[in-house]
């Protein structure tokens, strides 16, 4: 064992976690679910989750959320704003949006941020070194008329970034299950492989080509930045919950403003406070904001 572990280059941490298949399957299909006596999370922790996201929700919307039912009063999106597939149609009702920058919001989801299986296997995809935190977000979906549309939404990540990519991930992302995943309940979707194809996701053929994620609740996603993926639409009652924390190489640009706003005292308010300003990149010698190079000055 020793010795393959050793031919692999298989890190301390992916040994001591037992993380080899999954690091398998991604490596293999570009994406992987962690059950949840892998990533001990905990569902207690995992419901916490919930019921704050349910009552973010009611705060935004103005309507009360129940797992159950979903909304509880009729949503639209105004006429300026354009939902996640796109400008809703005006006969069409929302069935999704999202929650943004939740590890400003509470505690548990920075602890979520650096749970050590999921980190290990985003380290695995983007670098040990240079793997920085880029968004933390939550979808709330629930039945609705319009969320995605036909095209399932599919896109790979890292699409902004010209080609051609190389194997490292530029980028990876989670997708934390707080709902069981089927795909009448609008699960997860991907084209498995398609990291490996380097390019944006292809119409038809990603939508042809996706598969569902069926996963219990508090599973874990993690998939790589080039990975084809989207969302099947919700067909049934009741509401899918996710947390999305979502990571990137330090050499590309964060979604979210972490370096520049993130406050300090809420990095310090988490299980690793030192990894967690690490992930924020608080101590990173780019971008800078005066000039940090020595001048020589006469003698």
């Amino acid at each position: 064992m020793q010795e393959r572990n050793s031919a692999t280059k298989l890190s301390e941490e992916v040994r001591s976690l037992e993380l080899e298949k999954y690091l398998l399957q991604l490596e293999v299909d570009g994406l992987t679910v962690v059950p949840p006596e892998v990533h001990n999370f905990g569902m207690d922790r995992i419901d916490q989750m919930s019921a704050l996201i349910l009552e973010y929700a009611e705060a935004m919307t103005g309507t009360k959320f129940t797992l159950k039912d979903g909304p509880l009063s009729k949503l639209i999106f105004p006429e300026v704003k354009a939902g996640l597939g796109g400008q809703v149609p005006k006969d069409k009702s929302p069935g999704q949006f999202l929650i943004q920058q939740l590890g400003r919001k509470h505690r548990v989801f920075r602890d979520l941020a650096i749970n050590p299986v999921a980190l290990e296997l985003i380290r695995c995809l983007i670098g040990r070194k240079v793997t920085r935190f880029s968004s933390h977000n939550s979808f709330v979906k629930w039945q609705g008329d319009w969320g995605y549309g036909p095209s399932l939404g599919m896109h790979a990540d890292q699409t902004a970034m010209p080609l051609p990519w190389g194997r490292s991930a530029l980028n990876a992302n989670t997708n934390w299950c707080l709902t069981d995943y089927t795909k009448e309940g609008g699960s997860f979707a991907y084209v498995p492989g398609s990291h490996r194809f380097g390019t944006p996701a292809q119409y038809p053929q990603a939508v042809e080509k996706a598969v569902p994620i069926e996963a219990r609740k508090g599973s874990l996603i993690v998939f790589h930045g080039a990975t084809w993926h989207g969302a099947f639409p919700r067909e049934i009652p009741g509401m899918r919950l996710s947390v999305a924390n979502y990571y990137r190489h330090v050499g590309i640009q964060s979604q979210e403003d972490i370096n520049g706003t993130f406050p300090r005292e809420l990095a310090d308010d988490c299980d690793e406070p030192e990894l967690f300003r690490q992930l924020c990149g608080f101590n990173d010698a780019f971008p800078y904001a005066e000039p940090n190079q020595p001048v020589p000055q006469t003698a």
